[in-house]
């Protein structure tokens, strides 16, 4: 889900000036090597340098955000909650309804939905292969807009069959780690509304009715709480995936509810007689003697299907209820049979508005997570600079929109951050967390709360940015046709598919874990939610052109399949991060960088292994000179958009001069001697 600076314009603030006290030489060195203005400044005895990085776009550095920026003295403190597996993960994230329908037996029924009364009787489950711009009658029914009437009552049948069926082909992709999207029990869409957070919804599993039977013979008591066919089900997609060597993570959302909760519809029911009416924020309950409804309570950002759970007096903690409801599913799904072993549970969690939870209920809920499995892997939501909630809360990592996604579209996507500042602050953001939790720092560029990368690429547009801090990623008025009428909804062309390659490469490459959205690897696009939640494009299913339009405007037709060519590209690209360690363990160092050309180089190494990733965002060949240190035993082993083998390579004064096409990326190792 999303913070609140999602829905908050910012001021622009001043340029960013970093001031350093340092032997002039080095500054020159620095600056050189960084991109940046110089200038003097007398300082006593001393020459200090006035250093401003040159793009206009770049505000709000991280050189001057954080105080411990360059700190690693806290290592050995975030060591512990850092597991040694994160480090050569490879992440795909799952939006479950939407991933694969395996089992047409259990697909949700009409009276499953948030607000059945208010949907048409024509109500049927919508096509996996459709137009999904194309309304249904039942659509039509409930109104003319696409995205105020019936987008989000469709549901397209996506459950745990489907990606058990399916983990075949992300260990072909190369995928060792998966993030699923809520799988608890919920009666919404994108399921950040739980009704249980000790269940699975049961239309992910094959007997929904069946397990609503036993569910509603169960208390709040967890020795009451039965193993239903879709918990089963988990388990053995667990089961599965780890046989594959594949580990996985859940959602877990302990800021809210939905109000089918048992202890909200308890209170709903019983008003201040309910023993849980201390769980929420209730404002006021309903007096029986007036016709009016006065019951009034708390909800995350004002949407009333999430009514918020209630923090201790001190405010520094959950109230006590829902935290010992919210460990006791924690030990449920960590170590279903409770026999000391977690080899049978889930390998860590993505935890959900993260900064809205305590700090104290962090640190306890982190801790009670290691006890559990001591190699487990929490990754916190923050879309900001995020050290002290880690270090705080005892998180492994965060999501690192900050420090990689939005940096990543000012250069790649938008073309405006330059190569130089580019270099400047993804070092600057990355060296803000201790070395050990650099690695384990979830590298994305899309997700279930953006736009799609391809989309993002379509619809760049560096002018009249409303949040230049950000690059505008992600900032609701631009990022879908919702808000935005000059939004385009049109397929990738050539040009963009060039630029997705450079934007997984760097992903692939850089230091941390990269996640893939699903479908980003088979071609898929689209706007901001909804529209970035469309079903799976699978190569065995045929689909529907793209010819409507969610605002009426008149659009050329698009073909929708799976995109062959861009699947084989980012299996060549996982594999190669997988095959390098040091693109998993290595040590990064900034190598070139050249404005005018929009070209950035940069290395890493571990245990004898360098590799130097160059990559050409400009609309020319560019002819890098190779630094001398290097030699003449480099070689190009992977290309972006064309064979690695055609990479031109030439000698000159003892160096190596490599053409890099426009708009590619390349990767080149040293050769051992011999070669």
């Amino acid at each position: 889900m999303r913070t609140r600076a999602d829905t908050e314009n910012s001021e622009i603030p001043p340029m960013p000036v970093l001031n350093l006290a340092l032997c002039f030489s080095a500054v020159l060195l620095l600056a050189a090597t960084l991109g940046c203005e110089l200038s003097e400044v007398q300082s006593g005895d001393r020459i200090a340098a006035k250093v401003e990085p040159k793009s206009p776009g770049l505000v709000n550095a991280a050189t001057s955000a954080s105080p411990t920026a360059g700190s690693h003295s806290a290592d050995q403190a975030v060591a512990q909650f850092i597991p040694d597996w994160v480090t050569e993960a490879v992440f795909y994230q799952i939006f479950p309804s939407r991933f694969r329908n395996g089992d047409l037996n259990n697909d949700p029924t009409r009276d499953s939905l948030e607000s059945p009364i208010s949907v048409p009787e024509t109500w049927a489950i919508s096509s996996w292969t459709g137009d999904w711009y194309a309304r249904a009658d039942w659509e039509l029914q409930e109104g003319d807009n696409f995205y105020e009437n019936g987008v989000f009552n469709r549901r397209y049948g996506g459950d745990l069959q489907g990606i058990i069926d399916k983990l075949d082909y992300l260990q072909d992709l190369g995928i060792n780690a998966i993030y699923l999207n809520p799988v608890f029990y919920a009666r919404s869409l994108h399921k950040y509304d739980a009704s249980s957070m000790h269940h699975i919804d049961p239309y992910f599993g094959p007997d929904p009715q069946g397990d609503f039977e036993l569910i509603q013979k169960e208390s709040a008591n967890p020795k009451t709480w039965h193993w239903t066919a879709a918990d089963k089900l988990f388990l053995e997609l667990i089961r599965q995936a780890h046989d594959r060597g594949i580990r996985l993570i859940i959602d877990g959302v302990f800021n809210h509810t939905g109000r089918d909760f048992f202890a909200f519809a308890d209170i709903v029911e019983k008003q201040e007689k309910s023993e849980y009416q201390d769980w929420y924020i209730v404002q006021s309950f309903d007096d029986l003697a007036t016709d009016k409804n006065e019951f009034r309570y708390k909800s995350w950002w004002g949407f009333e299907t999430l009514p918020e759970f209630a923090d201790n007096p001190a405010g520094d903690d959950l109230h006590h209820g829902p935290k010992q409801y919210v460990f006791d599913i924690t030990r449920r799904w960590m170590d279903p049979n409770n026999d000391g072993d977690p080899s049978d549970g889930i390998d860590g969690w993505r935890l959900d508005v993260a900064n809205e939870v305590p700090m104290r209920f962090w640190r306890d809920w982190n801790t009670l997570v290691r006890e559990i499995n001591p190699e487990a892997y929490t990754v916190g939501e923050f879309w900001g600079e995020a050290l002290g909630y880690l270090v705080d809360g005892r998180f492994s990592g965060t999501m690192n929109y900050h420090g990689f996604a939005y940096l990543v579209k000012g250069y790649l996507i938008d073309g405006v951050l330059t190569p130089n500042d580019f270099g400047l602050q993804i070092e600057q953001r990355r060296e803000t967390y201790p070395r050990a939790m650099q690695f384990a720092l979830q590298n994305l560029i899309d997700s279930h709360d953006t736009d799609r990368l391809a989309s993002m690429i379509v619809n760049a547009n560096p002018q009249d940015y409303k949040q230049p801090e950000r690059f505008d990623f992600d900032v609701s008025e631009k990022v879908s046709p919702r808000n935005n009428n000059q939004y385009n909804v049109r397929a990738p062309n050539n040009k963009d598919r060039k630029l997705q390659r450079l934007v997984a490469l760097m992903q692939m490459a850089y230091v941390g874990a990269p996640m893939v959205y699903y479908g980003t690897e088979s071609g898929m696009w689209g706007g901001d939610d909804p529209c970035d939640r469309m079903p799976m494009v699978w190569d065995d299913l045929t689909y529907q052109d793209q010819s409507q339009d969610p605002l009426g405007r008149p659009r050329e037709s698009d073909s929708v399949e799976f995109n062959r060519e861009l699947f084989d590209f980012y299996r060549q690209v996982i594999h190669l991060r997988r095959d390098s360690p040091a693109l998993s363990h290595g040590a990064f160092e900034l190598t070139a960088c050249d404005d005018a050309a929009m070209f950035f180089a940069f290395q890493r190494s571990y245990k004898g292994e360098v590799l130097l990733v160059a990559i050409n965002r400009g609309e020319k060949p560019f002819q890098w000179k190779v630094p001398k240190n290097y030699g003449q035993r480099l070689r190009p082993v992977f290309a972006t958009s064309v064979d690695a083998g055609t990479i031109k390579v030439r000698k000159e004064d003892n160096s190596l001069v490599i053409t890099i096409p426009a708009l590619n990326g390349v990767v080149l190792a040293e050769q051992a001697a011999g070669e």
